[in-house]
């Protein structure tokens, strides 16, 4: 009942996610994003320690399909799917016996998607290929590039139930994110979230400045 993907921007280093699913506030539960540490996710029964514990094996030296392989050990692997980016652009995912529905996963250069109980299996191509193609532009290019593969997942026949909820989610250099956008409840919720960032993406570094260097 979730798709999604995480990605990395050769030309800045900023590494995020962006995911999108039936149930509300999805970017509270599912996404994970640190500099310097990598992007995660943990969706289907979702299992938040998981994605910060990705994070965490990553930094402590494991490749992503390292780090997955031994979160697969824990307690009810059968019902996790996980997805997991370092900032050097390896990727991985693992997906449990007992997720159901439509499965889809696929990597690409710097990136991952996942998804469950879809309307096809061709989501997370779809989802990939549009990141590879968006061209890099904007503020935050990686933010339209995120954005562009949730809109090819949705085209590519996205969930089986409508979606409601959606997130949005960058790294840079700092200890915070750059962006962290959510759409809890809505009843377009990938087009909401598109509308909140070309909001909030003219003064995404003068948020980031106040923060740095106010005077």
């Amino acid at each position: 009942m979730t798709y999604s993907i995480i990605g990395l921007c050769p030309d800045t280093g900023m590494i995020g996610g962006a995911i999108t699913t039936s149930s509300p506030a999805v970017g509270a539960r599912c996404l994970f994003v640190e500099a310097g540490y990598g992007a995660a996710l943990s969706q289907y029964w979702t299992d938040p320690r998981l994605g910060r514990d990705a994070l965490g094996l990553m930094v402590g030296g494991l490749a992503p399909d390292a780090a997955l392989g031994e979160l697969m050990q824990r307690p009810y692997a059968e019902v996790r799917q996980l997805a997991a980016l370092s900032p050097d652009g390896r990727a991985a995912h693992a997906t449990g016996t007992q997720v159901a529905g439509a499965v889809s996963c696929a990597t690409g250069p710097g990136c991952v998607a996942i998804g469950n109980i879809l309307a096809s299996e061709a989501v997370a191509d779809a989802m990939v290929a549009a990141f590879a193609a968006a061209p890099a532009d904007g503020p935050v290019p990686l933010a339209g590039r995120l954005l562009a593969a949730l809109r090819a997942g949705d085209a590519a026949g996205g969930e089986v139930k409508q979606v409601s909820s959606a997130a949005l989610k960058i790294a840079d250099a700092q200890s915070f994110p750059l962006a962290d956008l959510r759409i809890d409840h809505d009843a377009d919720p990938i087009v909401a979230l598109e509308r909140l960032w070309a909001l909030y993406a003219p003064d995404v570094r003068a948020y980031e400045k106040r923060a740095l260097a106010p005077f």
